[in-house]
């Protein structure tokens, strides 16, 4: 019962801006990360390059298919090492703006289908 009730207690953060996404866990007490996923990895580098060079500019080089792309990898990655259990800041989500709500959702969608439980996100309006 004491593993359950530790596993319940690792934290999913994820940190966007207009450049970049980062999905993290990170463990109780010590706040260590555990398991990151971002978009700063090497699989990730020829979309953004492509993004950026391309015309009329964009101050936005993420979508939703880079951001359940982030979810999968950190869902991938949370099963590899026993952790099925992560959970939100829940506040912390409910004021994140709009047009973030619509990057963080295929996150969590991703994260969920990886077989990992994300405490708290079922509440969240925007159907995390």
């Amino acid at each position: 019962m004491g593993g359950t009730t530790q596993q319940q207690l690792h934290l999913l953060r994820i940190l966007l801006s207009c450049r970049k996404i980062t999905a993290q866990v990170t463990k109780p007490i010590t706040e260590s990360i555990i398991a990151i996923a971002s978009t700063t990895e090497p699989e990730f580098l020829p979309q953004l390059k492509a993004k950026q060079n391309r015309f009329p500019r964009s101050h936005n080089f993420m979508d939703a298919k880079i951001a359940a792309r982030i979810g999968e990898k950190l869902g991938l990655r949370l099963k590899e090492l026993g952790v099925l259990n992560v959970e939100i800041d829940f506040n912390e989500e409910l004021l994140r703006p709009v047009h973030q709500q619509k990057m963080v959702r295929p996150i969590f969608q991703n994260v969920k289908r990886a077989g990992i439980n994300i405490s708290g996100a079922e509440k969240l309006p925007f159907g995390g």
